[in-house]
């Protein structure tokens, strides 16, 4: 993994999110339409942020799986070493509500697993990235085009913080479910006390990774690209993304992108 790569797809995140962006923020633009239509805001949005990263992420020579590209057999993939797995905006309810909880994510995939990811939040312009084995950094309200070695000196090393004296976990704002709270009750047994952030999007992997929670349990369907950059992330602070009840991680690339229930943190477990 190249310092330019992982600077290309920085570049890439932070222009497909100032365009995301301003969509968003088109005045009088409705982003009530929970429905993709070719004319939504949301579709317009999800598939221009594609189209810039595709451009960027063309000039390091390896493939791209995008939710919002087209849909490429695992015949074709399967033998992939090495490729960029993207979720050009992440959060489509949140993007909807208007609340700015959505994220682009780009992640490096090698052997299947995530060894570099990049998540910017259009909103606020906060970047975070990592690499396994080097670390991972925040910078916050980033808006301009950064070097991954500009990003390493001026942002934030992860964690960024002591973990809460409360046991801690995030959960997602759009799917609580039944088992979610089940395991919630669960930890309240064991630790007592136990408090909840509710935020949408890759932000709860990013909350583990700095050390603002303990824990990110995810009952319920995801997608391949909508963790792979966060597990990146968090690899590189030493977190992991553990299939539920087990002790491996979750994997990219299967021939099925669903990914199956996981726990992010391994704190406290």
């Amino acid at each position: 993994m190249s310092e330019q790569s992982l600077s290309i797809a920085i570049t890439a995140a932070i222009k497909a999110g100032k365009k995301i962006r301003q969509i968003y923020n088109e005045p009088g633009i409705d982003l009530s339409i929970e429905k993709k239509s070719d004319n939504s805001p949301l579709t317009i949005a999800d598939k221009a942020s594609h189209d810039i990263i595709k451009q960027f992420l063309e000039q390091t020579g390896l493939p791209t799986l995008s939710e919002e590209g087209r849909n490429i057999s695992f015949e074709e993939r399967k033998n992939w070493k090495k490729f960029w797995l993207v979720d050009p905006l992440d959060g489509t309810k949140e993007f909807i509500k208007r609340n700015g909880e959505f994220t682009v994510n780009i992640a490096l995939i090698t052997d299947r697993k995530p060894v570099a990811g990049v998540i910017y939040v259009p909103v606020t312009g906060v970047l975070y990235a990592g690499i396994t084995g080097k670390g991972a950094w925040k910078l916050v309200a980033t808006d301009s085009d950064i070097s991954l070695s500009e990003l390493m000196n001026k942002g934030d090393k992860l964690p960024c913080s002591s973990l809460p004296d409360t046991f801690t976990i995030v959960e997602s704002r759009s799917h609580r479910n039944k088992k979610t709270e089940n395991y919630i009750n669960k930890l309240k047994e064991k630790y007592g006390t136990v408090n909840t952030i509710i935020i949408g999007s890759s932000l709860k992997i990013c909350m583990v990774a700095e050390g603002t929670a303990h824990l990110y349990p995810r009952f319920g369907p995801t997608m391949e690209w909508d963790t792979a950059a966060g597990h990146a992330i968090a690899n590189s602070v030493g977190e992991k993304l553990l299939l539920m009840d087990s002790t491996d991680e979750l994997t990219y690339n299967k021939e099925n992108l669903k990914n199956p229930d996981f726990i992010a943190g391994t704190s406290g477990l």
